[in-house]
């Protein structure tokens, strides 16, 4: 049987370790009949290499990230890379980021749960990417949301918010003007961390309505993102790294 390894960015955050292992065992119950691990990219223990050092055989590597950007494309294929030249027992391949599925039920799912209501308008947090591609594809995420919803949604990426949140400020400030009584604040996040505690400091010094919704975390939707994306790797049986 393939060994599916989720492989989570990492943060000093231990929220972030606590929700990718609720992830894993979601994951797990989804499909009983799999060897499932859990390593991060950096931060967070395990990380990859250690993983993969102690795997033999095939191996398909989901990126629970939502984005498709540096470390999709460059980062998490030199890892593996690198792996598979010490331990030639690996046959390892990549699927693309969890994010290929849409998260935007996720998101609709988690804001509902938290008492949306008609008057509110959508702030979306993200992180952002130096890939333009990647950052494309989650604005468009947030249009997807604010269609699902019927209501406003601004997107704002939580990497990058401007000398004393002036980012946050314009985006909320745009949505109160258009007549929202409440801003909601949905975070395209595996988990709650460092940088969505950042932006919420903001909102908290603007004193302004608002709510926070709860990350994607183990939602399933997250989960059958992951089970698609390791069963068509496994179907595929394309060029493995490594072999």
């Amino acid at each position: 049987m393939t060994t599916l390894l989720l492989a989570a960015h990492g943060s000093r955050d231990p929220r972030f370790d606590v929700t990718a292992r609720r992830v894993a065992d979601a994951v797990r119950v989804a499909l009983p009949a799999v060897r499932v691990e859990l390593a991060y990219l950096d931060l967070t223990a395990p990380l990859i290499s250690d993983v993969l050092a102690e795997l033999a055989g095939e191996v398909v590597v989901v990126p629970l990230l939502f984005g498709d950007g540096f470390h999709s494309k460059t980062d998490l294929p030199a890892l593996l890379d690198d792996a598979v030249a010490a331990n030639p027992a690996l046959r390892v391949r990549q699927t693309p980021v969890v994010g290929r599925y849409s998260p935007v039920p996720a998101l609709a799912d988690r804001l509902t749960e938290s008492g949306l209501n008609g008057d509110d308008a959508v702030l979306m947090l993200a992180v952002g990417s130096s890939d333009a591609g990647s950052d494309a594809s989650v604005i468009e995420r947030g249009h997807e949301l604010s269609g699902v919803l019927g209501l406003p949604v601004r997107t704002v990426f939580a990497t990058r918010l401007g000398r004393d949140g002036a980012v946050v400020h314009d985006a909320v400030d745009a949505l109160l003007a258009a007549g929202a009584s409440r801003i909601a604040v949905s975070p395209l996040f595996l988990s709650a961390g460092l940088l969505t505690d950042r932006v919420e400091r903001y909102l908290d010094a603007m004193n302004v309505p608002m709510f926070v919704a709860a990350p994607v975390a183990e939602h399933p939707c997250l989960v059958r993102a992951v089970t698609r994306l390791y069963a068509a790797a496994v179907a595929a049986e394309p060029a493995p790294i490594g072999g």
